[in-house]
């Protein structure tokens, strides 16, 4: 009788490449996003997933997830603040902090997976709430998952709260304008912690 044995091995190559793969903290995932899953002027946020790639070094490459403390660390540099910094501006900082013990390097900073990203859809939806979401979200977006207007909501009139720093941002957002043909524009994206209140 043949011998099985190449096919046990065929068999079990064919189940490792079909095998999902797991990502743990320090390791690179073999097909990255293509794109990060957030607009470039996302900031970044506690509990984040990053990809910190530097160029030709997989040594210092490797994802990992920013600390409740909005730290991450890394060989060589340490700890480095993330949370609140835009990923191009953690890419600058690593940078600089890296020049000091190589040629200044080529880092790529991604944003994998979005966990800090949190919402408030207050008023007259079905289902007013916090809500946690996964990448860019529009304001129709967020109200879709609050499960639309309740019956006498006045959609012409509903504010978004924005809070940058010390400055608070107030802007009205009408309904009907943004689903008007060519009202896209109208549909901005949302950044963590924003409340919408629909009157």
């Amino acid at each position: 009788m043949k011998s099985s044995y190449p096919a046990i091995c065929a068999a079990l190559i064919a189940a490792s490449i079909l095998m999902p793969l797991e990502t743990s903290e320090g390791q690179i995932p073999r097909s990255p996003p293509a794109e990060s899953v957030v607009s470039e002027d996302y900031r970044i946020g506690p509990e984040d997933a990053l990809i910190i790639v530097v160029w030709k070094n997989e040594t210092l490459s490797r994802s990992v997830n920013v600390r409740p403390d909005g730290k991450i660390s890394l060989p060589l540099i340490n700890d480095i603040q993330a949370a609140g910094l835009t990923p191009s501006q953690l890419r600058d900082e690593i940078a600089k902090r890296l020049t000091a013990f190589m040629p200044p390097p080529e880092v790529s900073v991604l944003v994998n997976e979005v966990r800090s990203f949190k919402v408030s859809v207050l008023g007259e939806v079905q289902k007013p709430g916090r809500y946690e979401l996964r990448g860019r979200t529009t304001v129709l977006d967020a109200l879709a998952l609050a499960g639309g207007f309740k019956e006498f909501a006045s959609t012409r009139k509903i504010v978004i709260l924005r809070s940058n720093g010390n400055i608070s941002e107030r802007r009205v957002f009408d309904y009907k304008r943004a689903i008007a043909p060519g009202g896209a524009a109208y549909n901005f994206e949302l950044v963590p912690n924003d409340v919408i209140l629909v009157p």
